[in-house]
């Protein structure tokens, strides 16, 4: 048994980087010794509830960054990020002593020793990309002075850094990571909690889901218009946007809205479910579709190939790899979109050849496979 710091800003939904935290902290309370250093209290119910884990308070123990540190980056007027992940970093190696693995899940880390780092999209990977960026980021000049004094402020060695074990969230990650850091990673899919049992295809509603994040990043804007299309064609289709938003993506919101009221009642939007609700949601529905040009990875079109449904992602980021890299999955425009949904919606047999794809390329994602090797690489790790 041996003695783990898992270190997370934050474990609380939502946000696919806190759920695979969450899961490997499930992976290792009945093996190891847990503690988790946070930014943020860990609080078990949410946790369980969303992101379908079954831990309890007595399973691991927890270090929260001491309000002496936190104070002023949690003041002030922008979420500061990357100053936050410093101080992590920094306060890290006040707390590590006597433990024999330290396990980041939030990117490039350097605890100043040897550890484990999940990274979802290399944070030294520079300039970032415009999808990253918000109106109150400086220009590029202004970023790299930012970037240098939060390096400082964690004391940051690239050279450190780079003899951690790295793994990524996909193939796609994988190849920016080899590419801006040399290093060589390991492709650990993130868990998808086994979804509900679906209902027979027969049985299933004749309309998609769009679920995740609301931010103008996942372009629901762009799933509507697409669908908008394809029901001239499909008539009976609808559209239901399952998501979670904060009072930064409220101005978005109210732009989808607007919009799906111009295009008609077919699109609803369903928020604050309960993870149960949106499994009944994945179970009783046949289309999923993404509209992010680039995710790093994409939970939400995993959960829904998981659960048996046909789900369409953008051609690009790691969100292929969950297709399978099928052609009939990914579109590179509007109009490819349009022509690949039309095509498999009228047509039974090519349906049921996609389900089969997914059902086997989905296997990757399950909870136990992903605790399975979590465990592996912390039994075998040496410092």
């Amino acid at each position: 048994m041996k003695r783990v710091l898992l270190v997370q800003p934050s474990l609380q939904p939502p946000g696919g980087g806190n759920g695979v935290a969450a899961w490997v902290l499930q992976a290792l309370v009945r093996t190891h010794r847990v503690t988790v250093l946070s930014w943020r209290p860990v609080e078990i119910e949410p946790i369980n509830r969303f992101f379908g884990t079954h831990l309890t308070r007595d399973d691991f123990a927890s270090i929260v960054v001491p309000r002496s540190w936190s104070w002023l980056a949690d003041h002030l007027p922008v979420p500061a990020t990357l100053i936050k992940l410093s101080l992590l970093m920094r306060y890290t190696r006040r707390v590590s002593d006597g433990f024999d693995v330290l396990f980041g899940v939030y990117n490039e880390t350097d605890y100043g020793r040897r550890g484990i780092q999940y990274v979802h999209y290399p944070t030294y990977l520079r300039p970032r990309p415009e999808v990253d960026l918000r109106w109150y980021h400086p220009p590029q000049r202004g970023l790299n002075a930012y970037y240098a004094f939060a390096d400082w402020l964690a004391d940051f060695s690239l050279d450190r850094m780079k003899h951690n074990v790295t793994l990524v969230n996909s193939n796609w990650t994988g190849e920016r990571v080899t590419r801006v850091l040399g290093i060589t990673p390991r492709t650990l899919y993130p868990p998808i909690a086994d979804p509900a049992p679906g209902r027979p295809w027969a049985e299933r509603r004749n309309g998609f889901l769009a679920i995740g994040r609301i931010s103008p990043e996942k372009e629901y804007e762009r799933v509507m218009k697409i669908l908008a299309r394809v029901r001239e064609q499909v008539p009976d289709l609808t559209l239901a946007i399952v998501g979670t938003w904060d009072r930064h993506s409220r101005g978005y919101l109210g732009t989808l809205r607007s919009l799906a009221e111009s295009l008609g009642p077919w699109i609803r939007f369903r928020d604050n479910l309960t993870r149960a609700d949106v499994g009944d949601l994945m179970a009783s529905h046949r289309y999923g579709i993404h509209g992010m040009r680039e995710e790093h990875f994409g939970m939400a079109p995993a959960e829904q190939a998981r659960a048996g449904m046909i789900v369409w992602v953008p051609r690009g980021g790691g969100q292929m790899e969950i297709v399978g890299n099928q052609a009939a999955l990914m579109y590179d425009s509007d109009d490819d979109a349009v022509r690949k949904i039309v095509g498999t919606l009228t047509t039974p047999a090519e349906q049921q050849r996609l389900r089969g794809l997914l059902a086997v390329s989905s296997d990757r994602f399950s909870t136990d496979r992903f605790m399975q090797q979590v465990r592996e690489l912390v039994d075998t790790f040496n410092g």
